[in-house]
């Protein structure tokens, strides 16, 4: 639309205006035939049926004119009524359109039911696992730089704290203390925790290496001053060290070893402290809370987010980066998921009737006043031409079939008329 109350300015070429001279000449053509068939009544019989014909030719091309134009205008401007049947109903035909609408297209039950007959799955994924699809270049590319599009006209600041609002709502639901306890317990019955110690003790035998020169300035700080006057810290000092040492080795190397033991064992209670034990999961919501709500998280959250979109965007708009191959990979394989897995086109399909239902449910009243004060809003001449240049064509055969079939049922009524005399 080019403004409120019209439509667009362009009125599509008038289709029907060559059928509508060959309707006129045809009844023009009657109309001779009948005036010189009337001059030669007398001379012969058949005359008198090319005169019937002409005359009832006449009057049906008359009625079938008449009909037609009063759908778009009145006739020879004359107001009569029930004529220009379209730009005078415009508000009603609006009313009908959106009723009809609404009745057959918009209510949750007629969406439900059509849906329900629909594997839009199925279709979506053997157009996508079409190989055709990954070899046109303009549709990789044109994928490619909508992601683009959407992800730069996202505001990163904007989006990057309603991200984060997001995950913390979600997190203060969640209670975390049973989960974790319920996790740990899994990798305790599968024995994964073992990987779990021995990257804690390697871990551990790394960080002790590190801080040797702290250990010994430890030791040689808690040592009396005899060992200090003897130089026996310096030696009690290294056989600490060489003492912790052979301790992380012996636990790494032993499955059975009474510290790994213990540590299991802690492990195991803490699992069922996480589970169970009120207290404990009251001090893990609390440990949860500050978490969320330090405002270092939420920043290393939204340097997080911008990195995301940046690397996106680029790898995105790189062709040797291959995110476009990639892209279209990954449609491939969902597009093969989607049609072959009866399971998963159930699912999706579910969701998108769900979705369907839900949004005529919601929104078929709002839909079907739009189509309704849209077409209220028309200019009734452009609508006017624009429908008789749509069906035109058609009305104007049956002009020239009234004007056929007038005559044949005149030659008819003729032919009676002569046997019943």
């Amino acid at each position: 639309m080019t403004g409120r109350g019209t439509i667009s300015n362009t009125v599509p070429a008038d289709r029907a205006r060559t059928m509508r001279r060959a309707a006129t000449a045809m009844l023009i053509l009657m109309a001779a035939l009948f005036v010189l068939s009337g001059r030669y009544l007398a001379v012969h019989p058949a005359w008198g049926f090319v005169h019937a014909f002409a005359e009832a030719a006449m009057v049906g091309g008359l009625a079938d004119w008449f009909a037609v134009t009063a759908l778009f205008r009145r006739p020879l401007g004359l107001p009569i009524p029930h004529t220009a049947i379209i730009p005078e109903k415009k508000d009603r035909i609006a009313d009908t359109m959106a009723g009809f609408l609404r009745e057959n297209f918009l209510t949750p039950a007629v969406v439900a039911r059509r849906m329900a007959a629909m594997n839009l799955a199925g279709a979506v994924g053997t157009y996508l696992a079409d190989p055709r699809l990954g070899k046109d270049s303009r549709i990789r590319a044109g994928a490619s730089e909508l992601a683009v599009e959407i992800l730069e006209s996202l505001d990163p600041q904007r989006l990057g704290t309603q991200v984060r609002a997001g995950l913390a709502a979600q997190a203060e639901k969640l209670e975390i203390a049973p989960l974790l306890g319920t996790m740990l317990d899994a990798m305790i019955a599968d024995g994964r925790h073992r990987v779990l110690i021995d990257r804690i003790i390697r871990w551990a035998g790394v960080v002790l290496e590190d801080n040797e020169d702290l250990v010994r300035t430890m030791v040689r700080n808690r040592a009396n001053a005899l060992l200090r006057f003897a130089g026996l810290d310096e030696r009690l000092a290294e056989s600490v060290l060489d003492g912790l040492y052979k301790l992380l080795a012996e636990v790494l190397v032993n499955q059975d070893h009474p510290l790994r033991m213990k540590i299991e064992l802690g492990l195991s209670s803490l699992a069922t402290g996480l589970r169970s034990d009120p207290e404990m999961q009251a001090r893990v919501e609390r440990m949860k809370t500050d978490l969320i709500a330090n405002p270092a998280v939420a920043d290393w959250w939204q340097g997080v987010w911008e990195r995301i979109r940046a690397n996106l965007i680029a790898s995105l708009r790189d062709p040797a980066a291959g995110s476009g191959r990639y892209l279209t990979q990954t449609m491939a394989e969902l597009g093969q998921a989607l049609s072959s897995d009866p399971r998963l086109q159930l699912q999706v399909n579910r969701f998108a009737r769900r979705t369907a239902v839900g949004i005529a449910a919601r929104y078929g009243d709002q839909i079907v006043r739009l189509v309704s004060e849209t077409v209220r809003r028309w200019d009734a001449r452009t609508i006017t031409d624009r429908v008789e240049s749509a069906v035109g064509r058609d009305l104007q055969f049956i002009r020239i079939n009234g004007t056929l079939v007038g005559g044949l049922v005149g030659v008819t009524i003729h032919l009676l008329s002569g046997l019943l005399a």
